[in-house]
């Protein structure tokens, strides 16, 4: 066995969990089958296979970032409710 319950205890102790000694050998059995699953995959041979984010090949499917001109400010504020000083005017929805 590759992971023992000593180093359950210890990655429980670091993540501050608590186990009963049933459920440390436990653990320790699928932490040690999970290590085992990792090990067969790092036998495989994958140097000719191209590294990759995804599995399938995405496309960008929004349209080109492209600069257009601003709202002038006062065209901006034209349909507003409310306004003060050249800037939208919206009502308190802090409480102190």
């Amino acid at each position: 066995m590759g992971i023992t319950v000593d180093d359950v205890k210890k990655i429980a102790a670091l993540a501050k969990l608590s186990f009963n000694d049933h459920e440390l050998e436990k653990m320790a059995r699928e932490m040690d089958t999970i290590v085992g699953y990792v090990k067969q995959l790092e036998e495989l041979e994958v140097n000719d296979v191209e590294p990759t984010s995804h599995v399938l090949e995405l496309v960008n499917v929004m349209r080109e970032d492209v600069s257009e001109p601003w709202l002038a400010p006062e065209e901006a504020l034209r349909n507003a409710p409310a306004q003060k000083l050249g800037y939208f005017s919206v009502p308190k929805v802090v409480q102190q």
